[in-house]
């Protein structure tokens, strides 16, 4: 898995990557369509032209005594973003997430890595499994990223998730998290959804850099995260709280002018 950001924490045989994102409060309602945002809102974001270098940030934390309107000033926060269905080649898919994956938080929630590294829930009810549905739907909305359930084609069973998380584009870079539960490991998954959104975020929304971050004895996810371009640049010593302990973290990256280690396009399938 690759450490998912902020559930940017996903990669073991393909477990997460250190990349998935933390909790950010309340999401849409049940009623909310996955993947977009709930009520009135500018036009979603789903191609290229993000605006990275230029694009707005969060809003600054106010003074909640200033007696000044303290948005007044400033910038608009990041737009909703609308998450998309793509294929991932013949034999797996990407989509938004959907109240029915709850049996796929179900799995997660029994791994003994997945929750320390995402927000999955450690101690696994419905409540908790629906809440965490509603964060991704609400990571969208507020423009945080794209969070998807990776599906298997040939029975629509999800079996995994990859995120891709926009916290810094303003400054020209993103960061991808992936977790595949035990049933999904083994079957090419997380390479398939990694060369996907890869490909997807530096050629149609044209970011400048990736980064996937992973701990070190993760080899597998090491191995993927290779396989399909990404470069080993350091280590990060103490980089992450994962469960009781700060943890050191390899980082990977991958320029849009990058090559993959064969010389082919970068994700090229």
């Amino acid at each position: 898995m690759a450490a998912p950001e902020p559930d940017p924490r996903p990669g073991p045989t393909s477990g997460p990557t250190s990349d998935s994102e933390p909790d950010t409060g309340p999401g849409p309602g049940p009623d909310t369509p996955p993947g977009t945002a709930p009520g009135p809102a500018p036009a979603a974001r789903s191609g290229p032209g993000l605006g990275f270098g230029s694009g707005p940030g969060p809003r600054p934390d106010t003074d909640a005594d200033s007696d000044t309107d303290a948005d007044s000033d400033a910038p608009p926060g990041p737009e909703p973003l609308t998450v998309p269905s793509m294929s991932a080649g013949p034999d797996f898919g990407l989509r938004p997430w959907e109240m029915s994956d709850l049996p796929l938080v179900r799995e997660a929630a029994q791994d003994p890595y997945i929750p320390l590294i995402t927000t999955i829930p450690a101690r696994y009810s419905d409540k908790a499994a629906e809440a965490f549905v509603r964060r991704q739907w609400d990571r969208a909305a507020t423009g945080h990223g794209y969070p998807f359930a990776i599906v298997r084609s040939r029975d629509r069973r999800p079996v995994g998730a990859i995120g891709l998380w926009l916290r810094d584009l303003p400054q020209g870079r993103a960061s991808i998290g992936y977790w595949m539960v035990a049933s999904g490991r083994g079957q090419g998954v997380t390479r398939a959804a990694l060369r996907t959104v890869t490909h997807w975020a530096l050629h149609d929304l044209r970011v400048p850099r990736l980064q996937l971050f992973i701990e070190p004895w993760n080899t597998a996810s090491a191995h993927i995260a290779e396989d399909v371009g990404y470069r080993r640049e350091g280590l990060l010593r103490g980089w992450q709280q994962v469960g009781d302990e700060r943890r050191d973290m390899a980082v990977y990256g991958l320029l849009n002018s990058d090559g993959s280690a064969d010389g082919r396009a970068v994700a090229e399938d």
